[in-house]
């Protein structure tokens, strides 16, 4: 039977890694984003600060990527767009999410995307994934319990709802992106700055919408120097850096290999708490670090073993 990964052309050992390292770096600040948001965000300023977050980039890339905007065609603008829709809900989703309830139960429901993209995939190209490959996001998923048992489990809440929603979400927009074939050909960056206005715009009507919470222009003026530092953290690395390279590493390799390694991600939130917030995982997040890491490295194998 045709594997899931049958469109993608084999590469070798080097140059995957190439595509490969550049996720794997948006996984790292990925994880730093969740102390980096929760040191901002209050549940009366997330559209606030999702607006600010956004808007803080955006007119630097229009102004860089002006002319790829440009030589965009309307299919090409379309499919950005929706993208950016997506894209916005995701955002909502997790940081409402993460607001809501606790960062062990975030960062394990937030993990199922490695789960849940691979079955997609199979589901839409009624294929069979990999057994190998769901072994390894399973050994990772395995982890990331062991790894996040430090905190303990809270009672499932609305919180651990929309971290499951949002994990949905991932997979939809992973998926999206791979089927927008009218990008084949187009600038990364300048499809990547249509998400991301698109996504402006959502956030720019809710919070113009009474009892949204607190205006981004409020937000912005109580904001101080770590606030800020923060701010132009989650802006450019967590926003413009990391879609980015969703967008460029999707359309040379696998959704399903690219959700394995962005799902290393709690592994990095916990290595940021213990770097920064002083956090100590035990014997269990110390093995629950290394199935995640042993599970990454097998599915990765198993992705490319698969595309031959």
């Amino acid at each position: 039977m045709t594997s899931i990964a049958a469109s993608v052309p084999l590469r070798t050992p080097r140059r995957a890694w190439l595509t490969d390292l550049p996720v794997l770096l948006v996984a790292v600040v990925w994880g730093a984003s969740y102390l980096a948001a929760k040191g901002i965000t209050t549940t009366h300023t997330v559209v606030a600060v999702l607006v600010l977050r956004f808007a803080v980039v955006l007119p630097a890339l229009v102004v860089a990527c002006r002319r790829g905007l440009r030589a965009l065609t309307p299919g090409q603008w379309r499919g950005a767009g929706l993208l950016g829709l997506i894209l916005s809900g995701i955002f909502l989703l997790e940081t409402y999410g993460v607001v809501h309830t606790s960062a062990t139960n975030a960062g394990l429901i937030i993990s199922l995307t490695m789960i849940l993209t691979p079955l997609a995939e199979a589901a839409v190209t009624r294929t069979r994934p990999p057994r190998a490959f769901l072994a390894a996001a399973g050994l990772s998923v395995a982890g990331v319990v062991l790894l996040t048992q430090g905190g303990g489990f809270t009672t499932p809440s609305l919180g651990d709802l929309l971290m499951l929603f949002a994990a949905l979400a991932r997979t939809v927009h992973v998926l999206a992106m791979s089927r927008f074939k009218a990008a084949e050909g187009a600038d990364s960056l300048s499809l990547t700055t249509v998400q991301l206005g698109s996504a402006v715009l959502v956030f720019a009507l809710l919070a113009a919408v009474p009892g949204t919470g607190a205006s981004p222009w409020s937000v912005a003026l109580d904001f101080g120097p770590r606030e800020w530092a923060g701010l132009l953290f989650l802006s450019v690395f967590c926003t413009l850096f990391a879609f980015f390279v969703q967008m460029w590493a999707v359309r040379r390799t696998s959704p399903s290999r690219v959700s394995l390694l962005l799902g290393t991600e709690p592994l990095w939130a916990a290595a940021a708490g213990i770097a920064i917030a002083g956090d100590r995982p035990g014997m269990l997040g110390v093995a629950g670090a290394a199935l995640v890491l042993a599970g990454t490295s097998w599915g990765r194998r198993a992705a490319g073993e698969s595309g031959r």
